[in-house]
């Protein structure tokens, strides 16, 4: 089978303990484990990871650059979420 028919993963790792996993590629392979496995053999070489994540690439679902100011504009008008929206009664001292 040739690699266009394989399914695309996404392959994200994490370089030590505590950081974020960074996406650092893409793959082709028959599974998740299968992608697993080349992930490690091709991310990994020189152990710059202590975890490794797949993801098939259709399964992921993002927002879109050119769509950021409609997509993110609606979070302006919840003035509650702002601590400044609520009033503090006198009786509260150290808040």
């Amino acid at each position: 089978m040739s690699d266009h028919k394989l399914p695309l993963f996404e392959v994200f790792i994490r370089s030590r303990r505590g950081l974020d996993h960074k996406h650092v590629g893409s793959l082709h392979a028959q599974d998740h484990e299968a992608a697993l496995g080349y992930a490690r053999d091709v991310y990994t070489r020189r152990n710059e990871g202590v975890s490794i994540w797949v993801v098939k690439s259709e399964d992921i679902v993002a927002s879109q650059e050119h769509e950021a100011e409609s997509f993110y504009d609606p979070m302006d008008d919840k003035v509650y979420r702002h601590a400044s929206f609520y009033e503090v009664p006198d009786e509260v001292k150290h808040m």
